[in-house]
C-alpha cells in the first residue's frame, strides 16, 4: 500500500460526573485497518508515542 495521509479530527466527550476531564478518541479509517490485517477477530494494535509522533501497528 502507497503512503497516504490524512487529517483527522480527534473527538472529545463529555466528561461522566465523577471524571473531570473529557475522553478524547479518533477514527482511524477502515482501509487502514484492513491493509493491516486488523479486523474483529484480530483486533489488537500497538501504539507508540516517541514525543512528536505516533505509530500505530498491528500487535503480532
Amino acid at each position: 500500500m502507497q503512503k497516504t495521509e490524512r487529517v483527522l479530527n480527534v473527538m472529545f466527550n463529555k466528561p461522566s460526573p465523577a471524571g473531570k476531564i473529557p475522553s478524547p478518541r479518533m477514527t482511524i479509517p477502515k482501509q487502514w485497518l484492513e491493509a493491516m490485517g486488523v479486523n474483529p477477530e484480530e483486533r489488537s494494535v500497538v501504539a507508540i508515542f516517541d514525543g512528536e509522533k505516533i505509530i500505530i501497528k498491528k500487535a503480532e
